[in-house]
């Protein structure tokens, strides 16, 4: 589970990262051009604190990898993780249309690979929290 838990940190810290370019990737200055000065700021300081908290997730999972498996503390984060990465499962099928990835080949390379990731650690925060 050590090596489970330190992928998944590091992971998730690359993730927060790469939020940096979503204001550039998904043309936010012209996008949002039409937004009142406050839900274009709330746009993007809930997007600096989304990363922030996954970016805090991951150093988590790699600082504290043996509290996290070792402690009762650790397991009930661990089955917060789980319900957390799991309703962003949940998130991927039956909040994000698939107008957004169908017939889009990029689209849908990330829409599987982020399905996939999201169920893995989902599975693997239960699984601490149950062991």
């Amino acid at each position: 589970m050590e090596l489970h838990l330190k992928f998944i940190g590091y992971a998730l810290m690359i993730l927060a990262f790469i939020h940096v370019i979503f204001p550039k990737y998904f043309n936010w200055k012209e996008e949002l051009a039409s937004l009142s000065l406050i839900n274009k700021q709330m746009m993007e300081v809930h997007t600096f604190f989304v990363a922030f908290t996954v970016f805090l997730n991951g150093l988590l999972c790699v600082i504290s990898t043996n509290d996290l498996i070792n402690s009762t503390l650790g397991q009930r984060i661990c089955f917060g993780f789980a319900i957390f990465w799991g309703v962003r499962f949940l998130f991927q099928f039956f909040v994000y249309s698939s107008k957004l990835w169908k017939g889009k080949t990029f689209e849908t390379t990330i829409h599987i690979l982020a399905s996939l990731f999201w169920a893995y650690i989902t599975t693997i925060f239960f699984l601490i929290s149950n062991h």
